[in-house]
Order: structure tokens, then sequence, then C-alpha cells
């Protein structure tokens, strides 16, 4: 995770330099791919996360209960690929992408939260 992030920081800040040099390119077309490969990667690792104080979705109630835990990030993790590949997917409309990316991802944080709410609502019923 942390190799990820600092490649993608990498790329960023050698795209801020290219651009103050002078070089001329559509910043939102290279940015695009960028982020939709980390939103991939993100994805896989919330997919396979352990139950943890540092990376997850870390609700009061995902971190109460491993089965919650689980359920959870199996459903983040599958919703945070489909935003990597809507942010690929984003790069034929650039005037839009904006909203490719920030109208799924305030989604995304939405339904997970809720929905580790009502998991571990059912789970404690069963109890």
């Amino acid at each position: 995770m942390i190799i990820a992030m600092m490649l993608f920081f990498f790329y960023m800040h050698l795209l801020v330099v290219l651009w103050n040099v002078g070089v001329a390119f559509n910043m939102t077309l290279m940015f695009l791919p960028a982020i939709g490969f980390l939103f991939y990667y993100l994805g896989v690792v919330i997919e396979n996360s352990k139950r943890n104080w540092f990376i997850g979705i870390r609700t009061p109630w995902t971190l109460s209960s491993d089965l919650v835990w689980n359920k959870t990030h199996k459903l983040g993790g599958f919703l945070f690929k489909l935003i990597g590949i809507l942010a690929l997917f984003a790069a034929f409309f650039p005037n839009y992408a904006l909203y490719f990316i920030l109208i799924p991802v305030l989604l995304v944080i939405t339904i997970t939260v809720v929905y580790s709410y009502f998991e571990f609502n059912k789970n404690k019923m069963r109890e």
C-alpha cells in the first residue's frame, strides 16, 4: 500500500513539474488513469485486509466484529474496484471526469458505512 501511494504521488509530482517547465498536456487525461489504478488497488487491499486500526473501512461496527468487517470489506473492495474502472472510463469524458470520481466515491462511502451499521445490527439480533 505504501509503495502504491508513493508511486501515485511521484507520478502526480512528475505531472506538476512537467506542466511548470512548459510541457502542455491535458492534466485531467493524465490524472485519470493514475486515480483509476489507485482506486482499483485500494479495492484489492480493502477486500483482503484483516481487522485493524489503520487501513480499511473503520466504523465502530466493523471494528467490533470480524464478521461485519469481512462482509463490509468484501462489498467495499468490489465497489472501490468499480470506481477504479469508472475513473478509467472517465478519460473518454474529460469534461465530466469530476462527476465520474466524486459522486461514486461519496456513494461508496455512504453505502459501506450504512451497510456496516445494518450488518452489525443484523448480527447482534442473531446473538
